[in-house]
């Protein structure tokens, strides 16, 4: 729905209404406007801070020009911004009718945004004269027109009484029949008049679209890195003479705290910490069989202790576990932790609400399975059964962990479950807890892990660990850069227990690092599974997963001696958290823009953000994707993309880039040649050198 008026931006007269009132179409037609998920049902993502991509396809009869504006409104409904709207880039001459902008929410809340088109009456009249006084015709009539539309616009109370004064004065300008025609156009012409009327357009006949929602939520929604460690393994010890274990606790896992945060990491991640179920426990490797001492996967969860809402006994008590949450903000970490919604047999639900799980016609409790695999250790839940009351339960169980610190959820299988649950759930956290996070970890279909997107889930796992070849970064890049950031923030995790690529298996060390370097530096999220900073590769046989899986047992790593050999990715990956954290172009996700090469395994890529107070950060990132060798190629850039005026960089030579990663400099343009040694270092990331700085 539009409403229309017929006054100016910021005039005082009351608007008049137009017979169009309550049409489907307005004065002039609004269509297609976005970010908007499923008409507006659900609200658009946002940061606060962040750059977002704002756009519609609006039109007009005729030749007359047509303005487009967005506009901005925050919690409360006031408005914070006001963005003039341009065809984009690539459209432009082509008659698309789209336009775009840019605006920034500032703050966490539920935002909106509308979308304005409107007769620009100075632009419809720069342009007929342009035209006509060129050709001879009409001179003194298209003069005095722009007199008498400037000299009106001087009379606007709301305008600056600097921005009346200049209007005025070009009034007097385009009168003054002294002049040479052309003198008194340049007048009306002038930028100190453009600038003018760029600010506070003379706009008639406003057409307003209705408000669309825009859900703008915590930074760690969408900003943050990532790191994944098993608390049982940091400070476990094993006997051996009797080749027994003794687990680590919270508080031996908290002493690697001070690593993960040292390495630049926002978020310290953990599976499941609560009892793990002794029936069909699975031991090393998977196998069906478990001896007395195996741990078992976490992801079995339940035992005679407790189930979701109880930690297991190894590892400590709830003292100890806020004593950790504790520890971790001290040092700037915040916990996720695993939110799996699944049971082993010997769970309490079990017998206190077998409603809860599937029986078979046999009477016994349906396990999980994926065929050929299958899951003996892990009941599904059944929402079908008792619906609200499961609900209930595990609305219970979030609110615990929240009243203990926990503000972040990393979801095991969410695409298990009914969509309308997470819906609920994730509703009913956020209206008492906005600050709470939940992350999908669905690799699953593209339909249902979008809905989970829509549903509330404010960030998801990607299929970013399959796509390593550059067409398909590519392609990957742009789906979730342009297509799908409204309702899908991705997570670009390098590694995780259940997945270890063959590219890690058989790329080397350089393997470890182009994966690092892309996950950093495409997403404003990544993360990384401990271990994958020794360079952890070997898989068991004929699997995607790694060898003595550490989901089914112990696994101490000895970091002093990764790091005194110095076989250890640390320090890049901390150089690599370094750069996203100066720089504010990595922290938005719409921003990327794909640059050409010329070599098949060269892909090139930038991040450009305009802050606050006017200045550019813009990073050309370019990675060789061939792990094994050395790639040659000659890079083009899309200036314009990274606001470089090509006129201004042929006449100066081209500009200057500093690599973050190694600290050399170079001068550049629109062509580059670059070398990139897969086995040296296989990426630039590369940041343009401004004036300003």
């Amino acid at each position: 729905m539009t409403t229309n008026t017929r006054t100016s931006a910021g005039s005082s007269k009351k608007p008049k209404a137009l017979i169009t009132e309550g049409l489907r179409f307005g004065r002039f037609p609004i269509t297609a406007v976005q970010p908007v998920v499923d008409g507006g049902k659900f609200p658009a993502k946002a940061l606060p801070g962040e750059g977002l991509v704002v756009g519609a396809t609006a039109f007009r009869e005729g030749h007359d020009q047509l303005g487009v504006s967005a506009v901005l409104f925050d919690p409360k409904g006031k408005e914070r911004q006001r963005v003039r709207l341009a065809p984009p880039r690539g459209d432009r001459g082509k008659g698309t009718d789209r336009w775009e902008g840019i605006i920034t929410p500032t703050g966490p809340g539920n935002w909106s945004f509308a979308i304005e088109a409107w007769h620009d009456r100075y632009g419809t009249w720069h342009h007929n004269a342009e035209v006509k006084i060129e050709a001879g015709i009409d001179v003194e009539l298209m003069l005095a027109e722009g007199a008498a539309l400037l000299s009106e616009a001087s009379e606007d109370s709301a305008r600056p009484s600097s921005d009346r004064r200049t209007l005025r004065t070009a009034v007097v300008v385009l009168s003054d029949t002294s002049l040479s025609p052309e003198e008194r156009l340049a007048a009306g012409f002038g930028p100190e008049v453009t600038d003018v009327v760029e600010r506070q357009p003379i706009r008639e006949h406003v057409t307003v679209s209705e408000r669309f929602p825009l859900l703008v939520e915590r930074d760690l929604a969408g900003r943050g890195a990532w790191y994944e460690f098993f608390p049982r393994s940091e400070g476990a010890v094993r006997n051996h003479t009797t080749g027994e274990w003794q687990s680590g606790t919270f508080r031996t896992a908290a002493q690697r705290l001070d690593a993960v945060a040292g390495m630049g990491f926002d978020v310290i991640y953990m599976p499941p910490i609560h009892p793990i179920g002794i029936q069909h426990r699975k031991g090393p490797n998977n196998t069906l069989i478990a001896g007395p001492h195996d741990p078992g996967s976490p992801w079995a969860i339940g035992a005679k202790e407790g189930g979701h809402d109880a930690i297991h006994p190894d590892l400590g008590t709830f003292e100890d576990f806020d004593a950790f949450v504790a520890r971790a903000r001290e040092l700037g970490l915040e916990v996720a932790l695993d939110l799996a919604l699944q049971a082993a047999p010997d769970h309490p639900w079990v017998e206190s609400n077998p409603e809860w799980f599937t029986t078979r016609v046999d009477g016994s409790i349906a396990y999980a399975e994926n065929p050929p695999k299958k899951y003996q250790d892990i009941f599904p839940l059944n929402f079908d059964n008792d619906p609200e009351g499961l609900s209930k339960e595990i609305l219970r169980v979030v609110l615990l962990w929240v009243s203990h610190g926990v503000k972040i959820f990393r979801v095991d299988n969410p695409h298990t479950k009914p969509v309308w649950f997470w819906e609920w759930l994730i509703a009913k956290v956020n209206k008492k807890h906005p600050e709470v996070v939940f992350l999908a970890e669905a690799f699953t279909r593209p339909a249902m892990m979008h809905a989970l997107g829509r549903a509330g889930f404010q960030q998801s796992y990607t299929y970013f660990t399959w796509r390593n070849t550059k067409t398909e970064l590519e392609e990957y890049f742009t789906e979730v850069s342009q297509k799908s950031p409204a309702y899908f923030r991705p997570n670009f995790f390098v590694n995780t227990p259940d997945i270890l690529t063959e590219y890690l298996q058989f790329g080397g060390p350089a393997a470890f690092k182009i994966r690092a370097a892309l996950a950093a530096t495409a997403s404003p999220l990544w993360g990384v599974y401990a271990g994958y900073e020794l360079y952890e590769h070997v898989a068991r046989p004929g699997a995607e997963e790694y060898i003595d899986n550490e989901k089914f047992e112990y696994k101490a790593r000895d970091w002093d001696a990764a790091a005194e050999s110095g076989r250890t990715l640390a320090p890049y990956l901390t150089k690599l958290n370094e750069i996203r954290h100066a720089h504010p172009a990595l922290g938005d996700l719409q921003n990327l823009t794909l640059h050409h090469s010329t070599d098949d395994a060269t892909i090139v890529y930038s991040k450009h953000k305009t802050l606050s107070d006017g200045s550019k950060d813009t990073l050309i990132i370019v990675v060789n994707v061939d792990p094994h060798g050395t790639r040659e190629s000659t890079v083009s850039l899309d200036l314009a993309a990274l606001e470089l005026d090509p006129e201004d960089v042929t006449h100066n030579g081209g500009f200057h880039v500093d690599d973050l990663l190694t600290g050399e400099s170079w001068e550049w343009g629109e062509y580059n040649y670059v070398r990139l040694d897969a086995h040296l270092e296989p990426a630039h990331i590369l940041n343009i050198r401004r004036s300003h700085s």
